[in-house]
């Protein structure tokens, strides 16, 4: 445990932050109908005027297209009852809504928004990396706010996990961006899900997340989100993991984007980043993306993957699932504990043949990498190392 005396380094460090990365989410952005409220655009929108004015530079991810865009088309606003292709269609019409009111309420200041849609192989091929890296600087040194969704109209994945959170924890590793703020409709990280406990404590700071803290968050809160407290907190576990500080906390508390910078006790729930960092793609295969089976290994190349060598056929014991080459999928030692994930060079099928066979038996033209180093990602182990609790925030 970690006192309050104990915090005055993370003031020092988030006052000096020069990119900041803010998330609001749908719940945040729409009324109980789906429309955009521009009241709440206007709060957020206000607040990044005054940091940018400070010398900040901010760059928002915005949910709420789809929401914005269903009730345009007259389709209600519960999300779960419609079908992908529409949903895509909505977010069309919905995201055109949002870029006027965010455009409408910056101009107030004197801002620019530059709208930016990204996709997952924005951040996983090396090309579109560079060059989304590029063009969200360029819009920095011009002095624009860029505006940045999924691009939901194409990425059907996006649209059925609610990726946002992880993307903008993407985005903050991308800008190398100092502080990522995940803005929702409850003050941060509780002890207990503050929707259903009667004396929930809101958790100040973290110093590693753990198995306890993923036990404590729920799913989506509202029929108009998908993302809920759990994605935030996979979200903060991403960015952490790429040196970033992280804040979740309410998108209605006053000043909250200026209390987050000066780290202030009890704005929310602060994320302290690691000392190892992960590169982008790693971040992405180790934590960002869904796993479509498992690999269950021996011992022996447990051992090896851990000193960064490559999985091979001989090492596998079980193939669990069924997934193409090229798939994501989680490696795990003999007890059943997932230590690895990475993108497996085989199908499930053929995999089933090779194994446990050793290099010189396999077929002619087979390759007997199963897991290249350069796509595994070996989990990091966390410790419980929860800090302050602030009791009486709800």
């Amino acid at each position: 445990m970690r006192s309050k005396s104990d915090t005055a380094d993370i003031s020092s460090v988030t006052t000096q932050s020069k990119i900041i990365v803010v998330k609001i989410g749908t719940s945040s952005l729409t009324d109980s109908n789906g429309i955009i409220n521009r009241e709440a655009v206007k709060k957020l929108c206000a607040e990044i005027a005054e940091l940018k004015a400070s010398g900040h530079d901010l760059l928002v991810v915005s949910s709420g297209a789809i929401a914005a865009g269903m009730p345009e088309l007259g389709l209600g606003d519960d999300r779960s009852k419609v079908d992908m292709r529409t949903l895509q269609a909505a977010a069309t019409v919905g995201q055109c809504s949002l870029m006027s009111v965010y455009r409408e309420a910056l101009a107030k200041h004197k801002l620019t928004a530059g709208q930016v849609l990204l996709v997952p192989l924005d951040f996983i091929v090396r090309t579109q990396y560079v060059h989304a890296a590029a063009t969200l600087r360029r819009l920095l040194e011009l002095g624009a706010v860029p505006i940045i969704n999924e691009n939901d109209a194409v990425a059907d994945d996006e649209i059925r996990w609610g990726d946002n959170d992880r993307i903008a924890a993407l985005v903050a590793n991308l800008v190398d961006a100092d502080l990522l703020v995940l803005l929702t409709d409850i003050a941060g990280v509780f002890t207990e899900d503050p929707r259903h406990s009667t004396d929930p404590s809101l958790i100040a700071e973290i110093i590693n997340i753990d198995s306890k803290i993923d036990s404590q968050v729920g799913g989506p809160g509202t029929a108009r989100g998908s993302g809920g407290m759990a994605s935030k907190v996979t979200a903060a576990r991403v960015a952490s993991w790429s040196g970033v500080t992280v804040v979740i906390a309410d998108a209605q508390r006053p000043r909250v984007l200026a209390d987050s910078v000066e780290g202030k006790i009890g704005v929310g729930t602060i994320v302290h980043p690691r000392k190892t960092h992960f590169s982008a793609r790693k971040l992405w295969i180790g934590f960002a993306v869904g796993s479509m089976g498992a690999i269950v290994v021996d011992d022996g190349a447990r051992t090896a993957l851990e000193r960064h060598k490559s999985l091979l056929a001989v090492g596998v014991l079980e193939v669990i699932g069924d997934f193409d080459a090229g798939s994501p999928v989680e490696v795990r030692a003999e007890d059943g504990t997932v230590f690895a994930k990475g993108l497996c060079r085989h199908g499930s099928r053929e995999l089933h043949d090779y194994a446990g066979q050793r290099s010189d038996v396999l077929p002619t033209g087979t390759p007997n990498v199963v897991i290249h180093a350069n796509d595994l990602v070996v989990l990091p182990e966390t410790d419980s190392s929860v800090a302050v609790t602030v009791d009486g925030i709800t």
